[in-house]
């Protein structure tokens, strides 16, 4: 399966995504307007850009590329692949499931994002979204990753504000 990458004309310039870490929301803004909103899982370890931590990093990221176009409800990803097998619900292996955005960090502290497989994606453990609980990635419910992954493009701006980070623009 391809990777997509959108051309600049096709970027909403007012779009924006924003991760709220502390309150496992992700919302989809359209200038002052919020599009959507999504329970998320972050990572069970905390916030943080250490290569290894397991950590989700926070700051300023852009969606580098959009992997999945066309992919199943839950279908399995592997290496970025679609493997054409899907999962089920449950279990306890983290599973990258239906589409994948992968995140670019723009800041110095997040910048290893890209190279340490930081993404936006569903999962297999939809009865953990809510809670922190994921390996580093943001986990959505596969319904709310194909509604997501319709609504932004690659270089759509991200944020995700930990604790520590208080929301910037929200």
């Amino acid at each position: 399966m391809a990777i997509k990458k959108t051309k600049p004309a096709q970027i909403h310039a007012s779009r924006r995504v924003l991760v709220d870490v502390a309150a496992q929301t992700m919302r989809v803004m359209e200038g002052p307007a919020v599009v959507a909103e999504f329970p998320i899982s972050t990572s069970r370890f905390g916030t943080g850009s250490e290569e290894g931590s397991f950590r989700t990093p926070s700051g300023r990221f852009v969606i580098h590329s959009k992997i999945g176009d066309g992919a199943r409800p839950w279908a399995v990803f592997r290496s970025r692949q679609d493997t054409g097998l899907t999962a089920g619900p449950g279990g306890d292996e983290d599973l990258v499931l239906t589409r994948i955005l992968t995140l670019d960090g723009l800041d110095a502290d997040n910048a290893n994002s890209l190279q340490r497989y930081i993404y936006i994606h569903g999962t297999n453990q939809e009865d953990l979204v809510g809670t922190p609980s994921s390996h580093g990635c943001v986990r959505l419910r596969n319904a709310d990753m194909i509604a997501l992954y319709e609504m932004v493009s690659a270089g759509t701006p991200v944020t995700i504000t930990s604790p520590e980070t208080p929301a910037v623009g929200a």
